[in-house]
């Protein structure tokens, strides 16, 4: 252990048109911040989650957050960007800083805005997560890619839309309970499961209650070393961190397998001594439904092709053997993608410091993260322990 989470902010995540970029990190940051009990000039370095992608017309984005508090002023400050895995990539580049001792105290913060693009950016915006010069026509933009994964895995494993409506309601019947979620409405499995004028088909098997949500929202975390973390009011470390990396085309691997998950995975418990039962419960990137599934199998809950019986024995609900997503995940909470994996980090710290209200695991005092880029490209695991 190096490092912990000393302080943390979190903004609603949806459609929020009053809110900016720029005041979006600034709320979080100086949020952060407060949580912490320090100040600006405590800070020695600050890393940036952003995406963009073309979501936002300002760029050069790090700078952003100096616009918090003048006492930013002349510190390092850098964005980062590694698709749907921003917000962990700009956790882990901090993380790097304080080992490397060239920082005591980092904030990272994560940020989108997307509600404020239409429809067909979005899709063309995401899109550039996949390698456009092979999988750049797919219809349906990037829900494309996911739909295409679905039906391979229904084709090898049989059809499994049952247990992706049960992920769906789920995750769902968890975030009404969480206060940062887009939608906190409990859909249902009837609901989930069949195709209607309001959950219609998107892409391949997937349903619109099979997709992420489009989100604007921002979140930031407060690390320092292990010495100042006990000085201070709380502390979350990180047990150990993994980030595997895989090839960005499709045809270049078994997409089914999700093989940078399961890389990522079997190197954060190597590094942290623990095997996957030790964990209280994991918040893992469902970006669609059959990523939930595949993680399953990926993170070793259950053997390949059998995530349908994780879900439909029970052992992802809240009080199952491993809660998954209690926060109601990207299905409910929504993915502003350069927030998501910052997002993760907060509300795993706050189940560990007994402060997650209605989402609260009973006695979590281990947590697993999950946070992906792309179609498994980008994977980074936490596994995160309250020290104090």
């Amino acid at each position: 252990m190096t490092a912990a989470i000393v302080g943390w902010a979190h903004t609603p995540f949806g459609k929020l048109d009053s809110e900016s970029v720029e005041s979006l990190i600034v709320r979080v940051a100086n949020e952060a911040l407060a949580h912490a009990g320090i100040g600006a000039d405590d800070v020695d370095e600050i890393v940036l989650g952003h995406f963009n992608g073309g979501f936002s017309q300002q760029d050069f984005t790090a700078s952003l957050v100096l616009q918090a508090d003048p006492a930013f002023r002349f510190k390092p400050a850098t964005r980062v960007e590694n698709a749907c895995a921003t917000g962990s990539a700009a956790v882990q580049q901090g993380l790097k800083t304080i080992a490397a001792r060239d920082a005591r105290v980092v904030l990272v913060v994560g940020v989108e805005q997307m509600t404020t693009t239409p429809g067909p950016e979005i899709g063309k915006n995401l899109l550039k997560a996949s390698y456009l010069k092979e999988e750049g026509d797919i219809t349906g933009g990037f829900a494309g890619v996911f739909g295409k994964i679905a039906a391979a895995y229904f084709q090898r494993h049989g059809d499994q839309s049952d247990a992706l409506a049960m992920i769906a309601a789920k995750n769902h019947r968890n975030g009404v309970d969480n206060p940062y979620a887009q939608m906190r409405k409990d859909l249902g499995f009837d609901f989930c499961r069949a195709e209607s004028e309001k959950n219609p088909i998107v892409a391949g098997p997937l349903k619109r209650t099979d997709c992420s949500l489009v989100s604007d929202g921002a979140a930031a975390i407060v690390l320092a070393d292990i010495e100042t973390a006990l000085k201070m009011r709380r502390a979350v470390a990180f047990r150990s961190t993994a980030h595997a990396q895989d090839f960005l085309p499709l045809s270049r691997r078994d997409i089914l397998k999700f093989e940078g998950c399961a890389k990522a995975w079997a190197d954060a418990l190597d590094r942290a001594g623990l095997t996957l039962d030790d964990l209280s419960f994991v918040e893992t990137h469902d970006c669609f439904t059959i990523a939930e599934l595949i993680e399953y199998e990926a993170m070793g809950l259950v053997p390949e092709g059998e995530g349908a019986r994780a879900i439909k024995e029970g052992w992802t609900e809240k009080g199952g053997r491993l809660p998954v997503n209690p926060s109601g995940g990207l299905k409910a909470k929504g993915h502003p993608i350069g927030a998501t994996g910052v997002s993760m980090h907060v509300l795993s710290a706050m189940q560990l410091c007994g402060e997650a209200g209605g989402i609260q695991v009973p006695g979590a005092t281990l947590a697993g993260i999950f946070n992906m880029g792309g179609a498994a490209v980008a994977n980074y695991v936490s596994v995160l322990e309250r020290i104090k």
